[in-house]
């Protein structure tokens, strides 16, 4: 296996997507998204602070802005999960359904390293999109509300694993099922997966192990949603966390403690897995 080939392949993937205007589309998407999370956080911090003079305290206002950026994180987890998906529903289905393949690997290029660098390239520009995006939106939560997350480093690496195991999953896929099959499969569990956090949230409020349980067994199949979780307690202030140590939880779709060891250990071993059993399938796969 060449690493020039792989990279070469990688370079064409972004070079593709940019001709293809699925990366101007995702930035011009995403700024509309950002300016309408400033204006709606800046109206509503302006109600906040309004306000307090009515009894409210500051640690009122503290709680507001930091739910108000993590309800906007969460829709840029939500975002780039989507977009993960979108891009590489197709990466190795579609090129097999137009025949291109055959021009492709009739040159020194081995099925292992289209399948790396397609993935490595999903990997780049998933990586740059959820950095950007979450970099703005915090730098919009300093700017209004002085409002600065504890620690955006580790946040911005999970909601980064988050990415790139669902792109993953959806690459693995698209070595087994056609295009339109793939995007069924993955959707599901991208929903499922997100269905599965909240079962395993109301689970853990009325005691439920078999909520709990449930829960646990599908983030083992699609850990993204447990990986943002994880990801949300960096963000959130402490006076949230403690409330929510308390057992007065506030969001659903966060959480109050890091993602544990075990499950953190099998999020990044996920992607290897996968990639792993990429290449397996599609070195077996009939063109």
């Amino acid at each position: 296996m060449a690493t020039m080939n792989v990279l070469t392949v990688a370079r064409f993937t972004i070079q593709e997507a940019i001709s293809r205007k699925l990366v101007l589309a995702g930035v011009v998407l995403s700024l509309c998204f950002v300016g309408l999370f400033a204006l709606g956080f800046a109206f509503l911090h302006g109600r906040a602070v309004d306000s307090i003079d009515s009894g409210r305290t500051r640690m009122t206002l503290a709680l507001f802005s930091s739910t108000m950026t993590v309800l906007g994180l969460y829709a840029v987890n939500f975002l780039s999960g989507f977009l993960a998906l979108f891009v590489s529903v197709g990466s190795i289905s579609s090129e097999i359904d137009s025949g291109t393949l055959h021009a492709v690997l009739a040159r020194p290029i081995h099925r292992a390293e289209l399948v790396l660098g397609r993935w490595l390239a999903y990997c780049l520009l998933m990586s740059a999109y959820v950095a950007l995006m979450v970099s703005l939106l915090l730098l919009v939560a300093r700017l209004i509300a002085g409002y600065e997350a504890p620690s955006p480093l580790p946040a911005i690496g999970l909601m980064v694993l988050s990415a790139v195991l669902l792109l993953t999953l959806s690459l693995f896929g698209s070595t087994l099922f056609s295009t339109l099959a793939n995007g069924v499969v993955v959707f599901s569990l991208f929903g499922l997966a997100w269905l599965a956090g909240i079962i395993e949230f109301f689970g853990a409020a009325i005691d439920n192990t078999a909520m709990i349980n449930l829960g646990i067994f599908v983030s083992l199949l699609v850990p993204s949603d447990t990986i943002w979780r994880g990801a949300s307690y960096y963000i959130q202030s402490p006076s949230v966390l403690a409330m929510m140590a308390a057992g007065r939880d506030v969001l659903p779709f966060a959480s109050n403690a890091p993602p544990a060891a075990p499950m953190l250990l099998w999020a990044l071993a996920y992607p290897v897995v996968l990639v792993v059993a990429s290449i397996f399938t599609f070195s077996r796969r009939d063109l």
